[in-house]
């Protein structure tokens, strides 16, 4: 009589009911294989005479430059510089973005007359403000908060506006039947009922700020992440800006799985346990 082998090894995970740790299993499978293949890379360069000085972009110099950028303090002082900047630019954008969003979802008339040109400004790369925006703004600090502000207040406010859509008009219409005011309706009915949507919006105004702060830093600034990559590219310290260039993935990694957390967390959208 034969009996099944347990599996084990790397196929037992196929059977985690768990997936929380059917998640870090892949994670960490599908770094294994990114990182597998930057090897596999740094070594085809290193058998190429004309490309052997770029071994130092491969990921075992990079790891080693870590200790150096920690201990000078180049990764504590570059992410409070960008931080401070992407945070002003995407409060300002929250604070613009969900009043207009509000607007846009209760008054048909002030959607109906808005969304062409909010659509045209949508379309407009927001680097393609920054010679404005150097002009304007006295300092370069400022003009890069500008540009992080105007390119995240759009997924704010459209994903506002779609959020308040769906709302159910009943809802607003028991509530005036009830003698409820403005602020009754927005803080009861209006902000909770949208509270999914604009968390999405923020999490993808929060994307758009962090692939907007890194090229702004490469030009006028002496702090930051962009300006690191940039100094790093000038003194050839290759493993130093493949080690800035991790940071950025992981910093913005680390920040998406905030925003998917507080999603979670606190949208009733998602108490049922699904996934973003």
């Amino acid at each position: 009589m034969s009996s099944a082998v347990a599996p084990t090894g790397v196929f037992a995970f196929h059977r985690l009911k768990s997936p929380g740790a059917r998640r870090l299993f892949y994670g960490v499978v599908g770094l294994s294989v990114m990182f597998a293949i930057w090897e596999f890379g740094t070594l085809l360069l290193s058998l190429n005479p004309n490309t052997r000085t770029f071994v130092t972009f491969g990921p075992i110099p990079t790891f080693q430059a870590f200790p150096t950028l920690i201990a000078d303090g180049t990764i504590y002082k570059a992410i409070v510089a960008s931080g401070y900047r992407m945070g002003i630019g995407l409060l300002l954008a929250i604070a613009i973005g969900v009043p207009i969003g509000i607007l846009m979802g209760r008054s048909k008339r002030f959607r109906e007359l808005s969304n062409s040109p909010f659509q045209l400004l949508r379309m407009i790369s927001p680097l393609a403000w920054m010679p404005l925006a150097v002009i304007v703004y006295p300092a370069w600090d400022q003009a890069i908060v500008f540009l992080i502000a105007i390119a995240s207040v759009w997924p704010v406010a459209f994903a506002t506006a779609a959020g308040l859509a769906k709302v159910d008009p009943a809802w607003f219409k028991v509530a005036r039947n009830l003698g409820a005011r403005a602020i009754h309706m927005l803080t009861q009915i209006i902000l909770p009922a949208i509270a999914f949507d604009v968390l999405t919006g923020i999490r993808l105004a929060l994307g758009v700020a962090w692939i907007v702060l890194v090229p702004a830093e490469l030009l006028g600034v002496t702090s930051g992440l962009g300006y690191a990559i940039k100094d790093a590219r000038e003194t050839l310290s290759y493993n130093h800006l493949t080690a800035m260039v991790l940071v950025i993935g992981v910093i913005g990694y680390l920040l998406d799985s905030a925003c998917v957390l507080l999603i979670k967390r606190y949208s009733w959208h998602h108490r049922g346990g699904s996934e973003c």
